[in-house]
């Protein structure tokens, strides 16, 4: 028996059946359990699509995936039995394909909630469940499985690959110690003086990156505040901790790895002449980034651009025609809430919808800046309502957001990929903070007394520390 009553709110028409409320037609709250009921298909009921997606992202906001796809399945079999055997064979047989849809969707959009071995022994005794009833519906289960192995071999050999990378790229020759000699020319251009393909090969890298991760990284990055469950979440949290945003993280490091490459660059020649032309080769690689739609390089560029040991060089700037370099800055400028680029992302993302090839489809959004907007939409509001019901409009738009970068994420890259390039951009070592500023000091010598005090410290701890692994001394110095 549900209760069912209907409210008029100033405009739109509100009504609750039983344990969840509508307001003109779209679901705004409910109670956990009946969210969960909701997402159980039955012989004549298959939930919404965009429900399904927006429920298993948030879901495990307020309970473990494991939990949650435990109660679906056990559910969606019990709800099948009515007593006679050969009866419930022949329901279960009607409602195994719509569970097996289900299960589809969860392995293909949600892959690495399936590294728990939980999930996996889940997946299997379904697996035999309803080879019980349906040959069909068993098949599509085994095929559905080999998918997700094949994702998720592929995910261990990604993560595996980008810990090589990082391995190789924080081997610290001696030779970065010293600025370069004139006429050893070991920098960007030397490997690549074409802006426009070092921006394609940024590319590559941006997209590579953003494939691998998980939609529900950005859920799991704040997740598991809800005080209703948090007995029972400690321990998953702990548990999950060391891989649950881990491409995620992969991704904003990169960010930072680009921001201290195009710093390195910058500081290491010892002629202010070359320091110049590298500073306005990179202003035309933001250019050439800006133009292709990938805003996440752009803004590490422009970000290491700004670094204070590249900043101060004013003799070297003041060799650069820096016309372009202000126009970029504008389009990121960070006032209004980066509303400037919030317009040219909005441009970029039409165009993408209209697209007709995979260039045209190419965004790549300044990567910190969503996850700032998805963290300020989850601590904006409350996940529970008074009543202890979920806030299913927060979920609504927090799958919005989540969307979105889905569609972005799955472009496939139309350029070459050129191995020299790209082995240089993600492995070449950089400068440490502290490295960058001795760097500056010997490209153009302290013009205050502060700046004498900070070379003397730094060149104090630079002799006083290991040559191969600059420690990041900095942060002690501040």
């Amino acid at each position: 028996g549900e209760s069912h009553c209907t409210r008029h709110y100033g405009h739109g028409i509100t009504a609750s059946y039983g344990e969840m409320c509508y307001h003109d037609n779209s679901l705004v709250s409910a109670s956990l359990e009946a969210l969960i009921q909701h997402l159980v298909p039955t012989v004549d009921y298959y939930p919404d699509r965009s429900y399904v997606f927006t429920f298993l992202l948030s879901s495990r906001l307020f309970l473990h995936p494991y939990e949650l796809m435990t109660r679906v399945c056990h559910l969606c079999v019990e709800q099948q039995r009515s007593g006679d055997a050969l009866l419930d064979k022949i329901r279960f047989r009607e409602v195994a394909p719509k569970l097996v849809q289900l299960l589809t969707e969860w392995t293909e959009t949600f892959p690495y909630d399936f590294r728990d071995e939980r999930m996996m022994r889940c997946l299997k005794d379904m697996t035999h469940h309803v080879a019980r009833g349906d040959e069909y519906s068993w098949r599509a289960m085994q095929q559905m499985t080999q998918r997700l192995i094949k994702r998720l071999s592929a995910l261990g050999q990604y993560e595996e690959a980008v810990a090589a990378l990082n391995a190789v790229a924080s081997e610290r020759p001696a030779c970065l110690k010293s600025k370069q000699a004139p006429g050893h020319k070991n920098d960007v251009l030397s490997v690549c003086d074409d802006p426009f393909i070092v921006a394609q090969q940024l590319t590559h890298i941006e997209l590579d990156r953003l494939s691998f991760i998980g939609p529900e990284e950005f859920i799991q990055t704040f997740a598991m505040k809800d005080p209703l469950e948090n007995h029972k979440l400690i321990c998953f949290r702990n548990h999950m901790k060391d891989r649950k945003t881990s491409n995620l993280e992969a991704y904003v490091n990169w960010f930072n790895r680009l921001s201290y490459l195009v710093a390195t660059e910058i500081c290491m020649p010892v002629k202010k002449k070359h320091r110049a032309r590298i500073i306005e080769f990179f202003i035309d690689v933001a250019q050439e980034c800006f133009n292709i739609g990938n805003f996440n390089s752009l803004m590490a560029i422009i970000t290491g651009m700004n670094m204070s040991p590249v900043a101060r060089l004013k003799k070297t700037w003041s060799k650069v025609n820096t016309d372009k370099f202000e126009i970029l800055e504008h389009q990121m400028d960070p006032s209004n809430n980066f509303s400037n680029y919030r317009t040219a992302l909005r441009g970029a993302t039409q165009r993408s919808e209209t697209a007709h090839s995979s260039q045209e489809k190419i965004v790549i959004p300044f990567f910190s800046l969503l996850i700032k907007d998805i963290y300020f939409l989850n601590e904006g509001c409350a996940s529970r309502l008074p009543n202890g019901h979920i806030n299913f409009e927060k979920l609504w738009e927090l799958a919005k957001q989540v969307s979105e970068f889905l569609v972005w994420r799955q472009v496939i890259c139309p350029f070459d990929r050129d191995r020299r390039i790209l082995q240089y951009l993600v492995t070449t070592p950089v400068f440490s903070e502290d490295e960058l500023h001795l760097a500056s000091y010997e490209s153009e010598g302290p013009e205050n007394n502060m700046e004498k005090d900070s070379r003397r410290s730094l060149r104090w701890v630079s002799k006083h520390t290991c040559t191969n692994h600059p420690l990041h001394i900095i942060h002690h110095l501040r």
